[in-house]
């Protein structure tokens, strides 16, 4: 796939926008890089843009990961239960979507983006308990949101940022703040199993994902630290997270669903 000069550096103001969301949410990044790869850089091939954007956020948010976790909110164990749990279901879930009509994944992944920002809306006032932990006790809760998680995150190409922070406030009880800092383990975890089953058919623009991750590294510092800012003020985070999530996923049903019915 060639794209223009214009384009390449849309790649990059659009990585620019996604790594600012991932800093600040530890999700929204595949909600805003697919329906920017597809809509504003203009990649024709909605699995290409899928595919591209999964490799493009994995890499995004292991920069901010870092960025989190100097700030002491990553919580590893939880993590790492939730990301191990969660590869196993985006390898499956990516399998199965390369095989769905693009027109329908986009959608389908608009229609689960007002599902979950509706539901982030109603929570957003839980402040959660700063000391929580993976235990023996929640450990099959964590990985059972972890597999349905990863299966959604690869099923419609997305790091899953915005099902895994609320999957780990849920199965824990632990703050926004901490579920985002930890849920960029697993979205780096995630976004790499379904970029590696895309790149198996060819469908990862390489040259756009290496902008796009440079645009991003720079969004995501910024992005890391109007999250901290913005944590001691109950809702506050949780709200915007789940207006971002619906005013997207309403532009992509507003451009999607006349191709879909057509």
């Amino acid at each position: 796939m060639t794209l223009s000069f214009l384009q390449y550096f849309l790649g990059v103001i659009s990585g620019g926008i996604v790594g600012f969301s991932l800093g600040m949410f530890g999700g929204g990044g595949s909600i805003l890089a697919v329906p920017l790869m597809v809509y504003v850089v203009g990649v024709p091939n909605a699995h290409m843009a899928i595919g591209t954007s999964a490799f493009a956020v994995a890499a995004n948010a292991f920069t901010n990961m870092i960025s989190h976790w100097r700030l002491g909110n990553v919580k590893w164990r939880c993590a790492g239960v939730y990301s191990a749990a969660g590869i196993v279901g985006a390898f499956l879930g990516s399998s199965l979507g390369k095989i769905v009509d693009g027109k329908q994944l986009l959608v389908l992944f608009a229609l689960l983006m007002l599902v979950v920002g509706t539901l982030m809306f109603r929570s957003r006032g839980r402040e959660g308990d700063a000391a929580a932990q993976c235990t023996r006790e929640n450990a099959p809760k964590v990985a059972g949101y972890g597999g349905l998680t990863g299966a959604f995150s690869g099923f419609f190409g997305i790091g899953g940022g915005f099902l895994i922070v609320p999957g780990l406030m849920a199965s824990t009880g632990m703050p926004i703040i901490n579920a985002i800092g930890s849920s960029l383990v697993a979205i780096t975890a995630f976004g790499l199993t379904t970029a590696f089953n895309y790149t198996l058919s060819g469908l990862v623009d390489w040259p756009l994902a290496i902008l796009f991750v440079a645009g991003g590294a720079v969004g995501g510092i910024a992005g890391s630290l109007v999250a901290r800012r913005l944590a001691g003020k109950n809702g506050t985070l949780g709200a915007l997270f789940a207006a971002l999530i619906v005013v997207v996923a309403i532009y992509m049903l507003y451009r999607s669903v006349p191709d879909f019915l057509a």
